[in-house]
C-alpha cells in the first residue's frame, strides 16, 4: 500500500476538483491518504508568485476552466459569492477537527470543500461557519494558539518539502501538482516503467535560457 499526502487549501477550486476525483482516478489501487491543510497564500509568498485570481485574465480563464472540468467530470461546483476569500477560518477548523496527532479525515475535508464550492454562497458568512463548526464538532478551539501554530507548521513543512501550489500530492518523495496530474499519479502507483528509469529526473532538467530581469 502506498501512502499519499494531499496538500490543499479550500480556496483552490483545483484542489476541490482533485479531492472529488481522487477516489475515481485511483480506483483499484491500494493507498492511504493524509489530507494536509496549508495556507496557499503562504506558499505564494515564499516562492514569489501571484495566485490565479490575482491576475484578471487568468482569473477569468481559471473559472471557465474549472467550470468546464466540473461539468466534464459530473462534479457539483458553483463559485462562492466572493473569491478569493480568506481561508484561514476553514483551514484552522480542518486542523481543529482532526484526531490528536493526525490530519483531518476525508469526511471533514469533504464538508469544508463543499461548504465553499457547492451552492455559490459566501464561504466566510458567520452563520454558515457557525453551522459548519457545529456539524464538525472540532476537538480543539479553531481560534486557539495550538491550531494557529499547527497551520503555520504545516505550511512551513510544505515549503521545506518543495510544495509550491495546491493541490499537490506527495508519494515516495515525488510531487504531483494539479488536478491534471492525477492520471500521472495513477500511472506511477500502477508501476509504469517510465518512473523507474532516468525519465523522471531528466525531464526536470531544462537547459539554461534567458533570465528575466527584476
Amino acid at each position: 500500500m502506498k501512502h499519499l499526502r494531499f496538500y490543499f487549501d479550500p480556496v483552490s477550486p483545483f484542489a476541490y476538483l482533485a479531492f472529488e476525483r481522487l477516489p475515481q482516478a485511483l480506483e483499484g489501487l491500494s493507498f492511504s491518504v493524509d489530507y494536509q491543510p496549508v495556507l496557499f497564500a503562504g506558499l505564494l509568498a515564499h516562492w514569489g508568485q501571484k495566485g490565479p485570481a490575482e491576475i484578471e485574465p487568468k482569473r477569468a480563464w481559471t473559472f471557465r476552466h474549472v467550470s468546464w472540468l466540473a461539468h466534464h467530470h459530473g462534479i457539483d461546483l458553483q463559485t462562492p459569492a466572493q473569491h478569493p476569500f480568506n481561508p484561514l477560518a476553514l483551514l484552522r477548523l480542518a486542523l481543529a477537527s482532526a484526531p490528536e496527532g493526525m490530519t483531518p479525515s476525508r469526511h471533514v475535508c469533504e464538508q469544508i470543500f463543499r461548504h465553499v464550492w457547492v451552492g455559490g454562497e459566501d464561504a466566510n458568512d458567520p452563520n454558515r461557519l457557525a453551522a459548519l463548526t457545529q456539524r464538525l464538532a472540532p476537538r480543539l478551539d479553531p481560534h486557539g494558539d495550538e491550531v494557529k501554530q499547527a497551520l503555520r507548521q504545516s505550511t512551513a513543512q510544505a515549503v521545506a518539502a518543495g510544495v509550491f501550489g495546491v493541490p499537490t500530492i506527495e508519494v515516495d518523495g515525488r510531487h504531483f501538482w494539479g488536478v491534471d496530474s492525477l492520471e500521472m499519479l495513477a500511472a506511477y502507483l500502477r508501476g509504469d516503467a517510465w518512473f523507474d528509469g532516468r525519465a523522471w529526473d531528466a525531464a526536470a532538467i531544462a537547459p539554461p535560457g534567458v533570465q528575466r530581469r527584476p
